[in-house]
């Protein structure tokens, strides 16, 4: 049975920028957006280590994870939770990802390993517009959508 479905990997693909949260040494959290997320397949979600130290040091002592991702348009998304392993150069997660990577920012984009992690469970998460106000998805991706361009126009 599949833990990733096609709704997750939609919302995945289009929230374009997801959070990842990890334990600090200290038991606290680190929470650090990732632009790079991608669904490898329906266990794994992968991301590039771009620039991110403590993330890479907190799962090297510690592999437990959970991702975000937000398709803020729709107001909803995913919550996955599961552990993470490092792929270096040369591993197929890695180079697959990292072709995307160069295609979607140009050559010479950095890119240190993959991140690959093994989703044990993924949950909804939902505005409450969906749960008290009883919101069309549809209404609400174009309310939205007007909400950020009138915020642009004005900029």
């Amino acid at each position: 049975m599949k833990t990733i479905d096609d709704d997750m990997r939609l919302i995945v693909e289009n929230s374009r920028l997801s959070f990842v949260a990890t334990v600090c040494s200290d038991g606290s959290p680190n929470l650090s957006p990732k632009g790079s997320m991608r669904v490898y397949d329906d266990e794994h979600i992968a991301f590039m280590d771009i620039a991110s130290p403590n993330t890479v040091g907190n799962l090297e002592r510690d592999p437990r994870i959970e991702i975000n991702s937000i398709d803020f348009l729709r107001r909803r998304g995913y919550r996955f939770k599961g552990t993470a392993e490092f792929r270096e150069p040369g591993d197929p997660v890695y180079e697959w990802l990292h072709a995307w990577l160069l295609d979607l920012n140009g050559p010479g984009y950095p890119a240190i390993r993959a991140i690959l992690v093994h989703v044990e469970r993924a949950l909804p998460i939902l505005s409450p517009a969906y749960t008290f106000g009883g919101a069309d998805e549809g209404d609400l991706r174009q309310a939205w959508a007007r909400t950020y361009l009138a915020d642009l126009e004005e900029e």
